[in-house]
């Protein structure tokens, strides 16, 4: 069966962020497609050393934990990072992730190519917009195809617990998450 690996880099265990990834992934399961949420929360993700030991190992040298969620985004067909906006920018944890998985597939097996997905960001105020734009250039780079919705995958939430209540980001996401799941399935066909 298809999957898709949706990635919170939150750090928080109730997190806006995981409410929303939590939408998105019964909406591509409602659509056929098996979707797992992994979350880098008590990891410390180290950024990118570019020594190129992967292209001789097929695997990220660094020890943080972060070799075991590739090995789980390289036998997927999807691939969704998911940010809380902190200072206006995504989180240094999720772009030092996004770097490396990218080094690690582009050295080796060229795994993200082809994969459907795209970033979201969740928010209280502002910064949606440029965290989206940090993350979506990990998928042009690495040949790989961005599902759209009606809006920008962004969610409006301040206190945990209430990322919920922005229908319309909500519906947003849901949306994404359908389209993530058929192109998919139209792609496997």
């Amino acid at each position: 069966m298809a999957k898709v690996i949706l990635l919170n880099s939150s750090p928080r265990a109730n997190s806006n962020t995981q409410d929303v990834l939590e939408v998105c992934a019964e909406e591509i399961e409602k659509n056929g497609v098996e979707a797992e949420i992994i979350s880098l929360r008590g990891k410390q993700i180290q950024s990118c050393v570019a020594c190129n030991g992967c292209a001789k190992t097929g695997n990220c040298v660094l020890n943080d934990g972060l070799d075991e969620i590739i090995e789980k985004i390289r036998q997927a067909d999807g691939f969704i990072p998911a940010a809380p906006v902190y200072f206006g920018t995504a989180r240094g944890d999720i772009m030092a992730a996004l770097q490396r998985i990218g080094k690690v597939s582009r050295g080796n097996d060229k795994f993200l190519e082809w994969m459907v997905g795209g970033p979201i960001a969740v928010a209280r105020r502002g910064g949606q917009t440029l965290t989206l734009q940090e993350m979506t250039m990990f998928f042009p780079i690495n040949n790989m195809i961005i599902a759209g919705s009606t809006y920008w995958n962004m969610v409006f939430a301040g206190p945990e617990g209430t990322a919920l209540d922005d229908s319309e980001g909500i519906a947003t996401i849901k949306l994404f998450g359908q389209n993530v799941a058929n192109i998919i399935k139209k792609l496997v066909d």
